[in-house]
């Protein structure tokens, strides 16, 4: 969810959130993208400061998972009580809290450049305000397993826009048949032998787009942020102050303030925004500078498994053999995606 900011999430999906992928961008979960910037980073620079972790890093992994797979639980229960856009400035302001207060704890400066101000602009409407608030209002009409699942499509949108936009991904077979599979995955979750006929369009359509938002703005970070020379930290902690801001000029123009404050609904979107946009950042951050990327990412492949459990353990959606088997296709595909051949060196950024 993600779940899930700058050359960092997730998702959540979110998040959510990740809410951001510390290889890449701030408040976002995971792509096939390179990182802007690795050793420097502020949780690198953390983990050598402070020596080893209380917690070894499976341990945080693990949280990290429950996490931004218990988001779109937490959309859901959010927008029981309130607006979707509500839901999504709440999430943010928390999960800015979170990482602003880490900022003044390491005296961590923000970019002052207005080019890095107006390009993490476009990354927080990309990574974060577009695709929760999309989240959001898909969760007013579809179960929060098919939100998870859907999220789980991320690594599928992502290579086929890193193909026709990034020159240095080239398709092999692998990734071919991981995309080919993956889209199969998709069909089969939405029941397309039925004729749909269990679908909600509108809702899986705009978690469908929330997913395809992510890898844009993963596409949109690295052609403009790479090599800015600010922690990973710093620009995290913008580009969720920017989504905050886009989405406190939204907001009131297309909802009204609540006349009461249903606490069950307030507390999830606190969880929401605290946990799964701040603290799991923070977490994906020491994680990738503990093991590296391509471990840390491997978090996506959790997440709808997480969240189908959830949905169906806590609050009772019903569960089909297609969305499992389905969810299992589509994860596949996306690991095919991710895949290099066994031999085949990796390129150089």
């Amino acid at each position: 969810m993600s779940t899930s900011a700058a050359p960092s999430a997730p998702t959540s999906a979110s998040e959510p959130t990740a809410p951001s992928d510390p290889r890449t961008t701030p408040g976002t979960r995971t792509g096939s993208t390179k990182p802007v910037r690795s050793a420097t980073s502020a949780a690198d620079s953390a983990t050598r400061a402070g020596g080893r972790r209380a917690f070894d890093w499976r341990v945080r992994f693990a949280v990290l998972s429950l996490i931004w797979g218990f988001s779109f639980l937490l959309i859901k229960v959010g927008t029981e009580g309130y607006a979707p856009f509500q839901v999504t400035f709440g999430r943010l302001f928390f999960g800015t809290a979170v990482v602003a207060a880490v900022l003044i704890v390491k005296r961590e400066r923000l970019p002052r450049s207005p080019r890095t101000w107006a390009h993490l602009a476009v990354a927080a409407l990309l990574l974060n305000a577009l695709p929760f608030s999309l989240f959001a209002y898909a969760e007013l009409t579809i179960p929060s397993t098919l939100a998870g699942i859907c999220n789980a499509t991320s690594p599928l949108w992502g290579m086929v826009l890193s193909l026709a936009a990034l020159s240095e991904d080239r398709p092999t077979r692998r990734r071919v048949a991981g995309l080919a599979l993956g889209f199969v995955g998709v069909l089969t979750v939405l029941g397309a032998w039925q004729g749909f006929s269990d679908l909600e369009p509108r809702g899986t359509a705009m978690a469908l787009l929330a997913s395809l938002s992510y890898p844009i703005g993963w596409i949109y970070v690295r052609r403009t942020l790479a090599g800015s020379g600010h922690s990973n930290l710093a620009l995290t902690g913008t580009q969720l102050l920017l989504a905050t801001l886009e989405l406190a000029v939204v907001t009131p123009l297309f909802t009204s303030m609540p006349t009461h404050l249903p606490v069950v609904p307030l507390l999830a979107i606190v969880a929401l925004g605290a946990l799964g946009t701040g603290i799991a950042l923070l977490i994906q951050y020491g994680i990738v500078a503990e093991v590296g990327p391509t471990m840390a990412q491997m978090v996506t492949y959790f997440i709808p498994v997480i969240a189908t459990a959830a949905g169906v353990a806590v609050l009772g959606e019903s569960l089909t053999w297609t969305t499992p088997v389905g969810a299992v296709v589509i994860l596949a595909g996306a690991a095919l995606t991710q895949s290099r051949a066994r031999g085949r060196a990796p390129r150089s950024s």
